[in-house]
């Protein structure tokens, strides 16, 4: 809850239905063991938020360090105050960077993560080959990149999808609001929203200015900042509800969904 509304807090909102840091620290552990043959150990996390992920990561893996990276102040503060200090003797292996993911300083990280679609920020393609090459040089020699990215047909309509969530105490229900789509410019304007118990909704809770890039897109970029290998794993599907799984494998071929969610990684 908010000290200050005795409402529920909007970056716990947002982990309990957005974030799934064990199954992503695991995800990320196998995929690095199969192609590096040992186990990571530092991470950088950027676009980190409230640096669940990071945290995840110190708690889950021995010897683990983390660096979250991510430009609001604020969020970074709640993220300490609520996410770090849980982790006690553990705290002291998680690092928060305030600065934008451009400048960073280098860590030779094991693994550098984009989730949640964050890079779309990045609406031009210079900018986002800049990005790319910045993580490029952050890796270490073995280093592994894992970004997300969601599409088919449904990302470029507008429209509302709404999902209960029942998770921590917490019910509420999720709301993804696809407000805006140019097709000239790939342009999306997107907001999160959270119907609490009692017919009130918290409006507007996270928005997004972003440019919904495509996989090919991404994929050439990926080569051109210097990776050599791009493996897409795509997620499954249920054939009982036609929806995903949540079991991601590395596919040429995704099958055709009106919508669909699938993991980058780009190995050096």
């Amino acid at each position: 809850m908010s000290p200050e509304t005795n409402k529920p807090d909007k970056y716990l909102l947002y982990q309990n239905s957005v974030q799934n840091p064990v199954y992503e620290v695991n995800f990320m552990r196998r995929v690095y063991r199969k192609i590096r043959g040992r186990s990571p150990l530092l991470l950088r996390e950027d676009f980190c938020g409230t640096a669940v992920l990071a945290c995840e990561w110190v708690r889950m893996v021995r010897g683990g360090r983390a660096v979250g990276v991510d430009l609001d102040e604020n969020t970074l503060q709640w993220a300490a105050e609520n996410n770090i200090a849980r982790l006690g003797s553990k705290a002291e292996g998680v690092e928060l960077a305030c600065c934008d993911v451009l400048t960073a300083a280098n860590y030779e990280s094991d693994i550098v993560t984009a989730f949640n679609f964050s890079y779309c920020v990045f609406k031009e393609r210079e900018i986002l080959l800049s990005y790319f090459r910045k993580v490029h040089e952050t890796l270490s020699s073995a280093g592994i990149f894992f970004l997300d990215l969601y599409g088919g047909p449904d990302a470029q309509v507008i429209q509302e999808e709404s999902r209960e969530v029942d998770e921590e105490g917490l019910r509420f229900s999720y709301v993804w609001d696809q407000a805006d789509y140019n097709p000239v410019t790939g342009e999306t304007a997107c907001h999160i929203h959270f119907d609490l118990p009692g017919g009130n909704r918290m409006e507007r809770a996270f928005s997004y200015d972003w440019r919904l890039w495509n996989l090919p897109e991404l994929k050439d970029l990926l080569r051109e900042a210097g990776f050599e290998k791009i493996d897409v794993y795509w997620e499954g599907t249920d054939h009982s509800t036609g929806e995903g799984n949540g079991t991601f494998r590395v596919s040429r071929k995704g099958d055709d969904s009106r919508s669909w969610i699938c993991y980058l990684v780009a190995t050096r």
